[in-house]
């Protein structure tokens, strides 16, 4: 599709070496400084993540959970799952004995399982990075220290976040400087996570899951309720792990996800689903529109009802051609129904960022604390600012995502990968808390369906059937919201743009890269 450019938006980032893509541009700048010292594109995504974790602090941190989908040239697609495990003494019945049930409160110590992010950046480094891991913490450590501008996107989102930095004290002296958050183009600094990356930088996984960082980190979560302990601590060290990716095809191109944990099974059932339709481009906007929300309804029924800390036997009976049939089947194209297990039977902050290097090499690469700053826990003696990812567990004996020891929850951070003829030719993702499977549908259908550049995939207008409501982007026009209410849908307009996105795509009939970077962020592609 060729870009209009009497309508507002980015033109694509169009490279012939490297691409790297983040939501933030001093993490896009550290991306490509390591690429064009001879860093290869796992080393340009750890400095970005890192610096990510420094400039974006609402949405990622040393104190959150990963995943990766890392496509080496001409090898097979790796996928690395660095999410975070309950303590071994939690479970339902344990938190239920200290009053806690129905749901795992945000703010509470429950709510942290065992970062998983470092385990995972250390691993896939030692794997496959090149230069040494101090090298590419350089920028972020520097900006810890020394400060940083704030952006303007982050600084709208942190001061919507203002009030619930007030309940900890710990967020109130890193994060409300002066008593109130800063503000776009202001310096802030957290020299305490700087510290940290220099113990990392020097010690590995075990400078935070061993030794003093993690003994005062039991410390503060322990004396907050919690079931942590060291052994909790010096498991994770180890903790991340490489799983097989779940795949499925969309008209001839292959799309992989990584498996459960993770919520990119939903993903592939909606585009299963939809594979079922014709959304070429012609197909009126409310079409669209309502034939995503409808497959976006059945699988979230099913992620919330089947998907957990499992095995690969669910990914295969979910994508299976039967259930995906019953699915199809389900779907009204002209009314909007209620979801249904196929059986019939009864029953949030992020940042994501991509790179391909010179050699070919591409990394999908997601990095999360959940809820805006997590749990709204920080560490005063560590400057470690701990996520709310335990609060997806069900605190329901039985679920599939019950609370149960060494457990890890069902996550919503999910990296993409679209590859063509056994070659990738796409590392993708979307930002977002529960959207990112839908987002990763409607990225996948606009770039495939309507041959759209990534970038204008991206730029798409945005809609999210979940909870019983359509939310829909003001972008969307009046018309189309009125012909998706007279199909049976409850519209919500969004104040706020939903979600973001990063994607590299790889032609390789020209040897050329084309980046785009979504523009609902402060971040931006570039790439040499």
């Amino acid at each position: 599709m060729i870009r209009d450019f009497c309508r507002p938006g980015r033109s694509p980032v169009v490279a012939s070496e490297a691409v790297a893509a983040t939501s933030h541009p001093l993490a896009t700048a550290a991306a490509l400084e390591i690429l064009q010292a001879g860093g290869n594109a796992v080393d340009a995504a750890i400095a970005a993540v890192a610096v990510q974790s420094v400039v974006e602090p609402h949405m990622t941190g040393i104190g959150g959970d990963c995943f990766v989908l890392y496509a080496p040239a001409g090898g097979p697609v790796l996928a690395l799952n660095g999410s975070g495990r309950a303590p071994a003494a939690a479970s339902v019945a344990a938190l239920a004995e200290l009053g806690v049930t129905g749901e795992i409160p945000r703010h509470g110590a429950h709510a942290v399982t065992v970062p998983g992010a470092i385990a995972a950046w250390t691993r896939l480094h030692a794997d496959h990075g090149r230069l040494p891991l101090g090298r590419l913490f350089e920028r972020a450590i520097r900006y810890a220290e020394e400060g940083y501008g704030v952006a303007p996107r982050v600084a709208h989102d942190w001061a919507n976040d203002a009030a619930l930095l007030e309940r900890d004290e710990g967020c109130r002296a890193v994060f409300l400087p002066n008593g109130r958050p800063p503000r776009a183009g202001e310096r802030h600094a957290q020299p305490l996570l700087g510290q940290r990356l220099r113990d990392i930088a020097r010690g590995g996984a075990a400078a935070f899951y061993t030794g003093a960082t993690a003994e005062s980190l039991v410390a503060f979560l322990r004396a907050r309720g919690g079931l942590h302990t060291l052994d909790d601590f010096a498991a994770a060290m180890d903790g991340a792990e490489y799983v097989t990716p779940i795949s499925t095809d969309y008209r001839g191109y292959e799309i992989l996800e990584c498996p459960p944990n993770g919520q990119g099974l939903a993903a592939l059932m909606i585009l299963n689903t939809l594979g079922g339709f014709d959304l070429s481009e012609g197909l009126d906007d409310a079409t669209r529109h309502h034939l995503h929300a409808e497959a976006t309804k059945l699988a979230y029924h099913h992620r919330d009802a089947l998907i957990g800390d499992s095995g690969p036997e669910v990914a295969a009976t979910l994508l299976s051609d039967a259930v995906t049939q019953a699915l199809r089947r389900c779907v009204d194209p002209t009314r909007a129904q209620p979801p249904v297990l196929w059986t019939e039977a009864e029953h949030k902050d992020t940042i994501h960022l991509c790179v391909v290097d010179r050699d070919g090499n591409a990394i999908s690469f997601i990095n999360s604390i959940f809820h805006a700053f997590g749990s709204v826990q920080l560490d005063p003696a560590t400057g470690v600012l701990l996520h709310s990812r335990g609060t997806s567990f069900r605190l329901v004996e039985g679920h599939p995502n019950a609370l149960a020891p060494r457990r890890r929850p069902m996550h919503t951070i999910i990296p993409g990968l679209i590859r063509k003829g056994g070659r990738t030719v796409c590392p993708f993702g979307v930002m977002g808390g529960q959207y990112q499977a839908a987002g990763h549908a409607a990225f996948v259908s606009g770039v495939i369906d309507r041959g759209m550049d990534v970038q204008t995939a991206i730029d798409a207008p945005r809609s999210f059937a979940f909870n019983g409501v359509l939310e829909v982007e003001r972008s969307i026009p009046d018309a189309t919201v009125a012909e998706l209410e007279r199909r049976g849908h409850k519209i919500t307009r969004r104040a706020d743009a939903l979600g973001g996105a990063q994607a590299i795509w790889i032609d390789h009939a020209t040897g050329l890269l084309v980046g785009g970077s979504d523009a609902r962020k402060d971040g931006c592609a570039l790439g040499f």
